[in-house]
């Protein structure tokens, strides 16, 4: 029996149609096409369930577990193994340099060089020769005028490096100059009781910053300047050179007789060295240096110079550990009846 349906003007319809004149066959064949694509839905759902069904059982069936391995094999990095030659000719290390040539690869030479920091020397030019007796003799006595004539005869150098060094730093003075050096000495020494690293680099140079630091570890300082015994003076200057022939230093040596107080404990709070109750009279000759072809330059604390008659150091008191003797569990340690050995003073170096 055939149906005819009036489709109204801007009605949709589900099947494809031909100028909007849809017929019963049309229609079968929509029909026919929609049931085979919900039956292939349906069959790929039942294939889907039927594998996870029978993976399931695999994993669960001891027999059948050989065939999934536990750890899943995957590439690793490849790595490149060469057997060694036996017995070949030329595989030496001195023919290493010329079969490398040979092939074609460059060898970047190594040069074994040491940094090298042009804002201050390596140490101290021309050092400074204390006269022994220094501070000790009079001036009006025989000893100290020989002193004072072998000054006048070394002062002749320093005449030479102090008229160069005005000429490149205009404000330098040997009057004031003393003065500023000493409060430079005090402003390092008081950064390095309080552990301040940044104002210490400002106040010595690349050279002296190690040998003032080395050895403070887990120690604590205790430093104070007391008094000036005698005013500070310029007793040498010298004006070298590095790296080229303008590139100008200034070493200024000063002599400073001070009294000062000194004490050091190690890290348990233990006393090591001196007494902060108690001054000493101290001969230092400091040694001052600047970059004077460098307009923003100033004089830092450079180094020491010790003479060799000086008096040596008093030596360090270190806290080491005695050992007693050995007490089983049930025994207690008698102290009156056990002697313990001093050991001897000795001179300890850092």
């Amino acid at each position: 029996m055939n149906m005819k349906h009036d489709i109204k003007p801007g009605q949709q319809h589900n099947c494809l149609s031909i100028g909007n004149t849809p017929t019963s066959g049309r229609r079968r064949r929509c029909r026919t096409l929609k049931m085979a694509a919900s039956l292939s839905r349906v069959i790929r759902v039942q294939r889907l369930v039927c594998c996870t069904v029978q993976n399931a059982e695999a994993l669960l069936d001891p027999a059948m577990q050989r065939h999934f391995p536990s750890v899943i094999p995957f590439r690793t990095k490849k790595r490149y193994f060469i057997p060694p030659v036996v017995g070949g000719k030329g595989h030496s290390p001195d023919n290493l340099e010329a079969r490398a040539g040979q092939a074609g690869v460059v060898v970047r030479q190594e040069y074994m060089e040491r940094a090298v920091n042009i804002s201050c020397t390596a140490g101290v030019f021309d050092p400074y020769i204390p006269p022994e007796g220094d501070a000790r003799l009079s001036g009006l006595s025989k000893e100290g005028l020989k002193q004072r004539t072998e000054q006048l005869k070394q002062s002749a150098a320093s005449l030479l490096a102090i008229r160069k060094i005005k000429e490149l730093d205009s404000e330098f003075n040997t009057k004031e100059f003393p003065a500023q050096a000493q409060d430079i000495f005090i402003q390092a020494h008081d950064a390095l009781t309080h552990f301040n690293k940044e104002k210490l680099h400002d106040l010595v140079t690349e050279r002296c910053y190690p040998e003032m630091v080395r050895g403070n570890r887990y120690k604590t300082l205790r430093w104070m300047f007391v008094e000036s015994l005698e005013p500070p003076r310029v007793v040498h200057a010298r004006c070298p050179d590095m790296v080229s022939k303008g590139n100008l230093y200034g070493q200024v040596t000063v002599r400073m007789h001070s009294r000062q107080t000194l004490a050091i404990y190690d890290r348990f709070g233990r006393l090591m060295v001196g007494d902060e109750e108690v001054p000493r009279d101290v001969l230092e000759y400091l040694v001052l240096e600047r970059h004077l072809v460098n307009p923003y330059s100033r004089w830092r604390l450079h180094g020491k110079i010790v003479p060799s008659w000086a008096p040596p150091k008093d030596p360090i008191i270190k806290t080491v550990m005695i050992p007693g003797p050995q007490l089983k569990p049930w025994e207690e340690f008698d102290e009156l009846n056990y002697e313990v050995v001093n050991p001897k003073a000795v001179q300890w170096h850092k």
